[in-house]
């Protein structure tokens, strides 16, 4: 009776450690946030600008670049594997954007909330416990649908509704190429290393 009444504790408390954020955690999902602050502000500044401008004659084909905005969410998902570490990421990466300047202004924010909270819920239905390609990509793909519905919401209220269904559409496979599978393969490399050794992501790896 004993054994059979310590055994689901002892797991819950396993979980338990296992979910809670070691000071580790904390270091390198900021200093991964703000790496990935400077890839939204080069891809705000200096790719979307060109991007857009190519793109004048159907303007929801910008939507391909898209994934790039969604990758602190992903990349801290599957780096420090903990429950809040996408939505973490991806909005402090997006305030920090805030601060470095884009003309998108300070909506950033909104959006880097949105957006790591679709990287963060399908991470939450795996009880956060599954970091393959297949998660990562559907993780990626509902971030960049979130992405697509917020701004047709946000900035592109004016298209037509099959322009914004089509810009949802390329924002969501955006996301799952660029934020998702993508992403994966980098930490995958990054696991090759050595150097996710402190993390949960590194420990995984060993095993």
């Amino acid at each position: 009776m004993t054994q059979l009444s310590s055994t689901p504790t002892g797991t819950a408390r396993g979980t338990a450690r296992t979910q809670s954020w070691r000071v580790v955690d904390i270091v390198v999902a900021a200093v991964l946030a703000a790496a990935c602050a400077v890839i939204f502000w080069m891809w705000s500044n200096l790719l979307y600008p060109v991007v857009s401008t190519a793109a004048v004659a159907y303007p929801p084909s910008a939507g391909l670049i898209s994934g790039g905005w969604l990758v602190a969410g992903t990349l801290g998902a599957l780096i420090i594997r903990k429950p809040g570490a996408a939505l973490f990421c991806e909005l402090l990466a997006a305030v920090l954007e805030g601060f470095l300047g884009t003309h998108f202004g300070w909506t950033v924010v909104i959006s880097g909330l949105v957006q790591g909270l679709g990287v963060e819920l399908v991470f939450l239905l795996t009880g956060y416990r599954r970091f393959g390609l297949a998660v990562a990509t559907a993780a990626g793909a509902l971030s960049g649908l979130f992405l697509g519905v917020s701004e047709d919401i946000m900035y592109n209220y004016e298209w037509a509704l099959d322009q914004k269904v089509v810009y949802a559409a390329l924002t969501t496979l955006s996301g799952a190429v660029i934020a998702g599978a993508l992403m994966w393969l980098v930490v995958r490399a990054l696991q090759a290393t050595g150097v996710l050794g402190a993390l949960a992501s590194g420990a995984t790896r060993r095993r």
